[in-house]
């Protein structure tokens, strides 16, 4: 009896998009986005693919957020330490940011297996961030939201940040020339942000870096961001501990940089001066593009790209969304009302939804539950006249019905929120 001869397993169809670009392998997920690697048809270059649902966004009100990423980017496109983005596409449907791929993935990825760089790594990437936020203040934009989930590495290790999102324009900035929206992530955001008052965005962005200097030496943060309240008082008193085998070179500058005096806080055009910075720095690899090459790149740099006539271009939107980790929703707001109005507050709209409250013994603690899902919403006095409310999901699993629940939340709760930090989480 004949048996047919086996055949090899069928390759898996591949996805053209746009009859440009062939999908490969996912890199990471969210709730507005998908980032696949794709490679160019044309050029068989490879490449990273954002693409964003655009009914999604909308309905959540993100679209502002992703112009700002889109412009932002456009505008410094060519430092060699920035991620270059390609071109954007679009459909009825979708966005597609088109991006240089950073196959070596997030240099959070890499503390997390190292546990800590030595100084001269930490230092040698230090540089080249430096000289991309020199570019970035001297084209008038500030980053906002420096963190080490937010720089990535190409194949050859050079870094490159990314995730402007939540940077910040010129024109966004007030007739002072100051800004005043609360954003980035607490950990590493400054305490005048935190707090709440007008802010120099360059200034910000220094103590950011302070915060990362010191991640990247020790392999953790020296504020701990678990509890809100207790972390701005630790930054306003310079309440951090240097682990014994930081030097003092490197002790000095990070104390500097986070000065929780933005007027005397040293700058990052400061630190790139310093003996310290300066060592291992080979003057034709980053010395000039930190020092005295922005004038060249800007010369370099295009006015307009056609491609983003798809999308018209203005304001912003934050990324690190479609690179979250699983995890239950968290997010922090503040209220121009006292701890006891923000209870109020919450108890009500609770009661409106058809969540069950419970009110805490505490008196500042308020539970909603609701089917699988419970939300707990905790409020503190931050200053005089200023509360900080953290509302998480306690229990509950990722599903659209919970998406519901915590979405009808946050509208409620718009009456009395003065800003929303960390708002990657409000999804």
């Amino acid at each position: 009896m004949d048996f047919p001869t086996p055949q090899p397993p069928a390759n898996p169809p591949t996805t053209i998009l746009l009859d440009k670009y062939e999908l490969g392998r996912l890199l990471g997920s969210g709730s507005f986005a998908k980032v696949h690697v794709a490679r160019s048809i044309e050029t068989n270059q490879l490449v990273a693919i954002k693409t964003i649902d655009k009914k999604r966004t909308a309905k959540a009100g993100m679209e502002p957020r992703i112009i700002r990423e889109i412009e932002a980017m456009r505008r410094l496109h060519h430092h060699p330490n920035i991620l270059k983005i390609h071109e954007v596409m679009a459909t009825k449907t979708k966005i597609y940011l088109v991006m240089e791929l950073a196959a070596g993935g997030e240099i959070f990825t890499k503390i997390l297996r190292s546990g800590r760089l030595q100084e001269p790594e930490a230092r040698c990437y230090f540089q080249q961030l430096a000289s991309a936020l020199t570019f970035c203040h001297r084209e008038g934009i500030s980053h906002r939201d420096v963190k080490p989930e937010n720089l990535l590495l190409d194949k050859e290790g050079n870094l490159k940040v990314s995730d402007f999102g939540l940077s910040a324009l010129p024109e966004n900035r007030t007739s002072n020339g100051m800004l005043h929206t609360a954003c980035g992530t607490p950990a590493y955001t400054a305490p005048e942000v935190i707090a709440q008052r007008d802010y120099d965005g360059v200034k910000a962005d220094s103590w950011s870096c302070g915060v990362l200097l010191f991640f990247l030496l020790a392999g953790y943060t020296p504020f701990d961001d678990s509890h809100f309240v207790i972390m701005y008082r630790k930054m306003q008193g310079r309440d951090y501990k240097f682990p014994r085998w930081f030097s003092k070179q490197a002790r000095f500058i990070i104390y500097r940089l986070l000065d929780p005096n933005p007027a005397t806080r040293m700058s990052i055009e400061d630190v790139s001066e310093t003996k310290w910075f300066k060592k291992g720095l080979e003057v034709s690899e980053f010395g000039s593009s930190v020092l005295d090459s922005d004038e060249r790149l800007g010369r370099m740099r295009s006015d307009t790209i056609t491609a983003f006539d798809l999308i018209s271009l203005s304001s912003a939107w934050d990324l690190s969304g479609l690179f979250e980790r699983r995890e239950r929703k968290r997010t922090r707001f503040t209220a121009r009302v006292s701890v006891e109005g923000v209870v109020e507050k919450v108890k009500t709209v609770g009661e409106k939804l058809g969540f069950r409250v419970d009110e805490k013994s505490e008196a500042r603690v308020v539970g909603l539950s609701k089917g699988r899902m419970m939300v707990m919403v905790e409020a503190v006095e931050l200053v005089e006249g200023l509360v900080v409310a953290e509302m998480k999901v306690v229990e509950g699993v990722e599903e659209e019905e919970d998406e519901s629940y915590w979405s009808e939340i946050v509208v409620e709760l718009e009456e009395i929120v003065f800003a929303w930090h960390n708002e990657a989480t409000l999804q």
